[in-house]
């Protein structure tokens, strides 16, 4: 018998989670069988408690339902992990018998992406992450945790940067976190992480000069089968550039193995999805 999983969002018809975590199954030998699952915008709670129900063992959790995932945990008898109370927001649920785990992925994805398939160490690195919303306070906690020299977070609003970093300060009384505005920034940083959604209009953030340089690596949470218009400033600076289609993986993975206990190998999976990735843009 194959155990249920699905990933939850609204819309959901192009998740790529089923492909991947099936790919995990086949390549470990777990029993699963992995599926979409559309809630109504006001249902996700009722979807989730029939799906539960009907035998589930766990969910991924995408757009729009990140923060009612959070909720659920945080219910009397639910628990939840500290990265995902930093973060906010939970994309990962495993359900035990008597209750339900809430997890965030989403960070860990981001950093295996970076020094696992980068090749690209974060420990005593200046660090910038662009954002201050539920992408970049679901990335901040990991990054801390790989002890870089200093960890800007800049937003068009100085005050939401703020925000995060009082939340780092709760889970890491050390916190090297630092805040600007954009246009405040004064660099070269060794890391630049994009984790706003300018991206989904073709759009950056107003970033000053000098910020990258040919040894800066440039982060996209975003892919697609072009670069981003993120990606191509980068390029314009010589900085290496990455998208977010690793991390994408990377987070299933830490998913997979909070469900089985099996640690799936990312690399043949992000292969295949990269070069379908790359056949869209030769249409």
């Amino acid at each position: 018998m194959q155990d249920p999983y699905v990933v939850i969002g609204n819309p959901i018809v192009h998740s790529k989670s089923p492909s991947i975590h099936t790919a995990f199954a086949k390549q470990t030998g777990q029993h699963l069988r992995y599926e979409r699952l559309l809630a109504p915008l006001d249902g996700f709670v009722q979807t989730v408690d029939a799906f539960r129900q009907s035998g589930g063992k766990g969910a991924n959790v995408t757009v729009p339902f990140k923060l009612d995932a959070f909720a659920l945990a945080t219910q009397a008898g639910n628990r939840l992990s500290e990265r995902a109370a930093a973060a906010g927001a939970v994309n990962t649920l495993k359900f035990e018998a008597d209750h339900v785990f809430g997890d965030n992925t989403d960070g860990l994805g981001l950093v295996a992406d970076i020094i696992h398939n980068a090749g690209v160490t974060l420990r005593g690195k200046r660090v910038l992450l662009l954002g201050a919303g539920g992408a970049a306070r679901g990335a901040m906690l990991p990054l801390l945790e790989q002890e870089p020299a200093s960890l800007w977070i800049a937003n068009r609003t100085l005050s939401k940067a703020q925000e995060l970093q009082q939340i780092a300060q709760q889970f890491s009384p050390h916190s090297v976190v630092k805040v600007a505005t954009f246009t405040a920034l004064s660099g070269p940083f060794d890391v630049i992480i994009n984790a706003t959604s300018a991206s989904l209009h073709d759009d950056v953030p107003p970033l000053p000069t000098g910020i990258m340089t040919s040894s800066t690596m440039a982060y996209d949470m975003m892919y697609a089968a072009t670069p981003t218009a993120f990606l191509r400033l980068a390029q314009a600076s010589g900085a290496t550039c990455r998208d977010g289609l690793g991390m994408l993986v990377e987070q299933a993975a830490e998913a997979f193995y909070l469900w089985r206990g099996v640690r799936p190998d990312t690399e043949e999976v992000l292969r295949s999805l990269r070069e379908e990735l790359q056949a869209v843009s030769l249409l």
